[in-house]
């Protein structure tokens, strides 16, 4: 349950219900926790928003992102029109429509996936952690099926069938569940992974947990990723440049795009496609491979008619 101590209280926990209750997942606290405090340290008294504490709110922090900066004010500017909507005098700022950025995600090429994965497989075993059982499991299945980390960490076991290898991901960053086959070179690590798994008599709850059955969490998997990074002697450009572990799920895109034009497919039939296997909204959010396709591998794009089935990107063959 949301915990807010300001004023907003009331509006912030209703305005939340309305939007769930309209079908929306809504994953948007943060931005309303940070909101709350923001009310309290500003000493607002009176219900609805002025034109001074939106400004205030729009300004861009340090070291924020002007995606972050974009998509937090205008949340707030939401919720300054359903207080409208409510009765309340608030102030309404001028939608800003486009969100401009210049971010350039990082594309591992087939030779960086290949030596991350045999750095990964290459992690010394320890007793005081089993991260040598999880990480080649769990990288392998960001990378091969296009995953969210957070997707891939909150897998509980009803939802991964080993023996049909496929995967069911549920509450998704867009509300939408999905059915997702993987590779064999993708089982193999997961089939090694459950048998240790079962080893450690905890309940079948999460699929990728710790020694003591506890889920995995994100922070921690980072850390892992950056060593392995540093251990296959691929270079990080710092903070927001990468590599990041979400940059496997934009070069599974890329990749996949690749197989399809290099097995003589028309990417735009395809493209629904593997927008849907993605989670994504619309297909405006899946195009944008496209063009970054086209720009990394400007030779293999061209006029293509056959329809075939999808291509899935493989990795090397785990060995235990």
């Amino acid at each position: 349950m949301l915990e807010f101590h300001g004023l907003y209280t009331s509006q912030l926990k209703e305005y939340i219900a309305f939007k769930r209750n309209l079908g929306y997942r809504y994953a948007s606290e943060y931005t309303f926790r940070t909101f709350d405090r923001f009310t309290i340290e500003q000493g607002c008294t009176t219900l609805g928003l002025t034109r001074e504490i939106c400004e205030l709110w729009a300004i861009k922090r340090p070291n924020e992102s002007d995606t972050t900066c974009y998509h937090r004010v205008n949340t707030i500017r939401n919720f300054s029109v359903y207080l409208s909507s409510s009765g309340f005098q608030s102030y309404v700022p001028r939608q800003v429509k486009n969100c401009k950025t210049d971010f350039v995600p990082y594309i591992f090429s087939k030779e960086e996936i290949q030596k991350f994965f045999s750095s990964c497989d290459s992690l010394p075993i320890s007793g005081y952690s089993n991260t040598t059982w999880v990480l080649p499991a769990l990288f392998r299945l960001v990378y091969g099926c296009g995953l969210r980390i957070s997707e891939a960490l909150s897998l509980k076991c009803k939802d991964v069938d080993l023996q049909n290898q496929f995967i069911v991901v549920r509450e998704t960053k867009n509300g939408c569940d999905r059915i997702l086959p993987y590779s064999d070179s993708v089982a193999v690590a997961m089939e090694a992974y459950w048998c240790y798994r079962e080893k450690l008599h905890v309940p079948e709850e999460y699929f990728f947990v710790k020694k003591n059955g506890d889920c995995c969490e994100a922070s921690g998997v980072y850390k892992w990723f950056r060593k392995i990074l540093y251990n296959a002697e691929i270079s990080h450009g710092g903070r927001g440049i990468g590599p990041r572990i979400h940059d496997f799920r934009h070069s599974f895109s890329v990749h996949t795009l690749t197989s399809m034009a290099e097995s003589g497919l028309d990417l735009y039939y395809s493209l629904p496609i593997l927008s849907k296997y993605l989670g994504h909204k619309s297909l405006e959010a899946t195009d944008k491979y496209v063009r970054l396709t086209a720009d990394m591998y400007p030779e293999i794009l061209k006029e293509m008619d056959a329809i075939c089935a999808y291509v899935f990107p493989e990795v090397r063959a785990y060995e235990a």
